[in-house]
């Protein structure tokens, strides 16, 4: 895949045993909602997900990273959609997410995620904002 700027050769990547920790981690600390767990948690988090990342060929870097938790029967939550601040705003996101979404193991089971601030994106791909609905527990809560 390559994404909307000519001059990028990129592509997407899967599994989290092709994809470094350590690019998360500097990824995610750009982020609002993970900018404070731990590397041993981000890795955690990677083992127990299904990982896609978009790798970035001409600088043998990675740009962005999403993460899947599914039951594969039922519900898929897409979780941690990351693009790299110096490479947003050329379709990446689009892209990743388009592919994330369209692929044959989530057809047909209900999609879930979190945002408070990219609504506009997870519409074009069938997500509602439900209110009244949702439940968080914060980690330490009883």
């Amino acid at each position: 895949m390559t994404g909307e700027d000519a001059k990028m050769n990129c592509r997407i990547i899967e599994g989290a045993d092709q994809i470094n920790t350590d690019e998360v981690v500097k990824l995610l600390r750009t982020t609002y909602w993970a900018n404070k767990r731990s590397k041993e948690q981000i890795r955690k988090s990677m083992d127990n997900s299904v990982c896609y990342g978009v790798y970035l060929d001409d600088e043998q870097k990675l740009i962005g990273f999403a993460r899947v938790i599914s039951d594969f029967a039922t519900t898929y939550y897409l979780a941690d959609v990351i693009i790299d601040p110096d490479y947003q705003h050329r379709g990446l996101g689009k892209m990743l997410v388009s592919y994330i979404v369209t692929l044959p193991q989530y057809a047909g089971l209900r999609g879930i995620l979190l945002t408070r601030d990219a609504h506009g994106l997870y519409e074009k791909y069938g997500f509602e904002t439900v209110e009244g609905r949702a439940m968080v527990k914060a980690p330490g809560r009883t």
